[in-house]
Parts: structure tokens; sequence; C-alpha cells
């Protein structure tokens, strides 16, 4: 993936963005902005930062729930399996995931057929070959699971081959073949000062402590290089035994698996971009329909419904900051203060936010790689940071975006007001980004998509919730929606109209991924 220039550390250099809030703060950008968070506010902020909606009442997923959600084979409900060629093989896989290693990986023979709740070198050869393929199976982590076999259903679809989502001989040839048969698929590679480089940055569960930093940095250089390399932390950490990868310095080793060039070609021009709800995917195809690039995808969910039907992407944003706004967030009162949260990796939107035609919708990163495929978000399309960067860079302005087998329903009224009660004034009081704040997730948990008025910029929410990245450090599962404007989810329960000056008419908040604007 590409580096960012992490020493870019001024708010002010943010790129011009109209984002309807996924978070949205509208294309009038009224609502509160700061260059620095804490410090002197920006009149031009609004307009250049990502205005993302969380709902920071959605609960964190634990090892278990993201265990349920990796077997998860819901999926297969939006798809048709073709039959297994010659029936079916039970032979088991013999491979346990402890016997991942580099020479394992390397040199011991792929077993087929490949499925069902298995680990072990032959699925981490299998998802390697995918992420060179371009038919992302997400982090990798050397467990099969949902994000794995529905990349392989697909470029099995792609390739004219039986469509069982099932690793075959068949499929393993054209896997290498399309992943450029390489001859090694974890390989040990030099670390230059850019992959070591900093700074890293603890990021504070409070969100007003988070909007102080100067950027949202990685927290850890194990954090950094697992995101470069397509791969959970616990994996690298198993193909490097005994290294302490946060003590690493330029001109060390480390083995690594053979991910696709941040610079790869393109396989083709893109024409259109298909999302699915329920498939939880996107797709770039030519104009022929071909498949180009398959991305596991987290969408809205029952609450915050990503839209329906047909959009545009209308701008691309790389590294975009985020406007915390507590009038469209699901879970926090709309008498908190904004904030603006500074970019990077670890901010709201991750790395890239390309916002769609539909206000308060967009397609963008995530701090939270580990739940992509798996948690739902709200509205908006989230994918891991590597794969929508390398979206970005074959995707322009007016580009159709597809939105299929989408469902949900409409939340209600946001109860934080409620359960506010006599705070609520006092909170008013504070000052945008000053002070302490009980914990609102700087990292939020995800929000959910709520119906927006049409004609009222929808802002995003925030939600706290504590969730190990990538099996490292505690933090909140992020999810950035897009909140549903009118024209696509209607009216829900206990509308509210939020505007740069207060709440009016009533309509609900936006959840994560109801509508967040890049800044």
């Amino acid at each position: 993936m590409p580096n960012m220039k992490m020493q870019r550390r001024s708010l002010a250099v943010l790129l011009a963005l109209a984002v309807s809030a996924c978070g949205d703060g509208n294309d009038a950008g009224a609502a509160k902005q700061t260059a620095e968070p804490a410090q002197q506010p920006d009149p031009n902020a609004a307009q250049n930062a990502a205005q993302v909606a969380w709902d920071r009442r959605v609960a964190r997923m634990s090892a278990e729930e993201l265990q349920r959600a990796r077997m998860d084979e819901s999926w297969m409900e939006v798809v048709q399996l073709d039959p297994i060629p010659g029936g079916r093989n039970e032979r088991p896989n013999p491979e346990k995931w402890e016997q991942i290693a580099m020479q394992t990986v390397n040199s011991l023979p792929q077993h087929v057929p490949l499925y069902g709740d298995v680990g072990g070198p032959s699925v981490l050869r299998t998802q390697i070959l995918l992420d060179r393929a371009l038919f992302s199976p997400g982090i990798m982590d050397g467990n099969w699971g949902k994000n794995t076999a529905e990349a392989l259903y697909w470029f099995q679809k792609r390739e004219g081959i039986p469509a069982t989502a099932r690793l075959d001989s068949l499929t393993f040839e054209r896997l290498k073949t399309a992943g450029g048969s390489p001859t090694e698929l974890v390989v040990a590679r030099t670390l230059s000062a850019e992959d070591v480089a900093g700074p890293f940055t603890k990021i504070p569960d409070d969100i007003y402590e988070h909007a102080k930093l100067e950027c949202s940095c990685y927290e850890t250089l194990t954090e950094k290089l697992s995101e470069q390399f397509h791969i959970t932390p616990d994996l690298l950490q198993k193909l490097n035994p005994g290294v302490a990868v946060d003590g690493l310095r330029q001109g060390q080793k480390l083995n690594v698996p053979a991910v696709r060039n941040d610079d790869a070609q393109g396989r083709g021009t893109v024409a259109k971009l298909v999302v699915s709800g329920r498939g939880t995917y996107l797709h770039a195809e030519d104009a022929s329909g071909k498949i180009l690039y398959h991305f596991p995808s987290t969408l809205g969910g029952q609450y915050s419904p990503s839209p329906r039907g047909d959009f545009r992407v209308r701008t691309v944003t790389q590294d975009p900051a985020w406007h915390y706004q507590p009038d469209i967030l699901v879970g926090v009162p709309d008498s908190e203060a904004d904030a603006m949260i500074p970019k990077g990796p670890n901010v709201a939107v991750g790395k890239v936010w390309m916002a769609l035609s539909e206000p308060h919708y967009g397609i963008h990163g995530t701090a939270e790689p580990q739940t992509i495929g798996y948690a739902s978000s709200n509205g908006c399309v989230r994918l891991t940071n590597w794969d929508v960067e390398f979206l970005s860079r074959h995707v322009r302005p007016n580009t159709p975006v597809e939105f299929r087998d989408i469902s949900g329903q409409k939340q209600a009224e946001d109860p934080a007001n409620a359960e506010a009660g006599a705070s609520s004034g006092a909170a008013k009081a504070a000052a945008p980004a000053s002070g302490s704040r009980a914990a609102t997730g700087a990292r939020g948990g995800s929000t959910r998509a709520g119906a927006a008025a049409a004609d009222t910029p929808a802002r995003p929410s925030t939600r706290t919730g504590n969730t190990t990245r990538g099996g490292t450090g505690a933090r909140g599962t992020s999810s950035t929606g897009s909140g549903g404007s009118s024209s696509t989810s209607g009216a829900a329960g206990g509308t509210r109209a939020s505007t740069s000056g207060g709440t009016s008419a009533e309509r609900p908040k936006q959840d994560e991924h109801a509508g967040h604007n890049p800044h």
C-alpha cells in the first residue's frame, strides 16, 4: 500500500471534499470545524473533512463474534453455487494453523480440496494468491472463512470454471497464473527507512483527546507492518518467531507475505462499481461486465441500510480528516461539542474517502481491518485501507455505482438525548475540542445510517467500544456509515433535521455508515 507521509501533520492541507454524512456535514458545511482540533477554528475545515456517522452503542466484536462471522455462510443466499465436479471429496485437510511458517508455505504441497473450518499453510498460500490476483480475502489470517471462500467463488465465476467456493486443482492453477506465478509466497523483506518510520501515537478512547493529536497515526510498528503486508499481527508474529516486531530497525529482515505491489497495474478500465449488501462485497467491472477486482466490504446493517439504486462516484480524497458532529451521531447527545479528528490510518474513514452522488454515502477505508466483511456499517461501504487505496487509483469521478441486495429498516429515534437528561445543558456549555469527556470512542464503534432529510446535511456519529485491532491493542470497531437520505430511506420514527446551529425538525441521526464526510 502506498505509504502515507506521516510527517505531514498539519490539518490545514486537507483535501477539499463535500460529502454528506456517511457522516455528512452537507455541502453547506455549516458545522463547527477547526484546523487543529483543540485550537483556532478554520472556516474551510468543514468542506475539507469527512463527515462520518457512527453509532457508539453498537457492541464491539469479541473474538467469539469474529469467529462466528468468519464461518457465516449467509452470503451464499445471493449467489448460485455450481455442483462440485465429480461429487464431494471429503478428504480432510490434515494441516493446522500452528504449522504456518515461511518454509511450510513455500515448500509443502497444496492441499485440495480446501474449504470449511480449517487453517494452515495451504490456506495462507491461497489467501496470498487471491490477494495478488486482486480478488482480495481482506486481512489474511491463515484461516479459511467467509472472505476467502467468497473471493474464491467470484474468481471462479470470472474464470468460467465451476464456482463452488472450494479450492480444487484447476482453481489453484488458475490462481497461480493470475497471481503472477511467484516462486515464493513468503519472502524475507529487508526493511527500509520508510517501512519503519513513525510517528507512532497512542489513540485515546476519548474523542476530544483524539482531536488534539496531530495525526491519527499508527499506534505501533506492528500495526503499520500488518497493514502494509495485509496480514493480522498474530500471523505476522507467527511468520517471525522470536522477533520483537515493534523494535525492528532499518536494514533488518522480516518474513512477510508476497502481497501485490502497491503500484500494481490495473487489469482493465473500470466502467462500473457493484456493491452487494447481503453479499458483503464490492466489484469493479469493465464495460462488458467482467469482474476486474473483488474486495470484501462492510455495508449497512439492519437499522442502517446502504442506499438502493444507481449512483456515481463524485470525488476521491486521499488522507481525509473527520468532522465529529454529535447531532448526527447515534448514541451521542446533541449537546456534545463538535471536534475535528486529524487524518491518518486510524481516523474513522481510514486512508481514502470516495464520496458518492447520494448525499451521506461513500466508499472508504477503516481503522479496523479485521472486521471488514463481518461487522455491519451504517450505510457506507468500508474496505481495508489497502484495498480502497488500490481502488482509488483505478476509479475516476463519475464512475457509476450500483447497490444491490440491500436490506434493512430505518432506525428508531436515538435515545442518547433522553439518556443525557439534565446533563445536556452542561455538555452544551463545553468548548468544542477542549477538556476531557467520558470516553466516546475516539476510534469509535460502527455507526448506522439513519434516514436523513434530503435538504439537511447528515453528520457522523461515533460510538465507543474498545475492540482489539488485528488481535492487538484495545480499539473500537470503527465503522463509518453513510446516513440514509430521505430520497432513499423515507421517513423513520422520530426524525430530526440537523442544522449548524442545532436541531430543528426531528429526524433520525446517522450511524457510522450513515453518512460521513471526509474532511
